[in-house]
């Protein structure tokens, strides 16, 4: 794992794609579907989420990813 990447805190996109390898589109649809953590908004440009919903994806993909 990449050293850059917090063990606690937000991540952002760009960081949570590096860790699970779907592309961007494909992400957002598992956000709206349910399939991947939902995220927090900081501002109205600035999307993140939290480690602790990403790190479960890390250890144990679901199906089809």
């Amino acid at each position: 794992m990449n050293s850059d990447i917090p063990k606690n805190g937000l991540l952002r996109l760009s960081k949570v794609l590096q860790l699970i390898p779907v592309g961007k589109s494909t992400w957002w649809a598992g956000v709206k579907s349910g399939r991947f953590p939902k995220p927090v908004k900081l501002g109205p440009r600035t999307t993140c989420w939290y480690w602790q919903d990403i790190q479960p994806l890390i250890e144990k993909p679901p199906p089809g990813s």
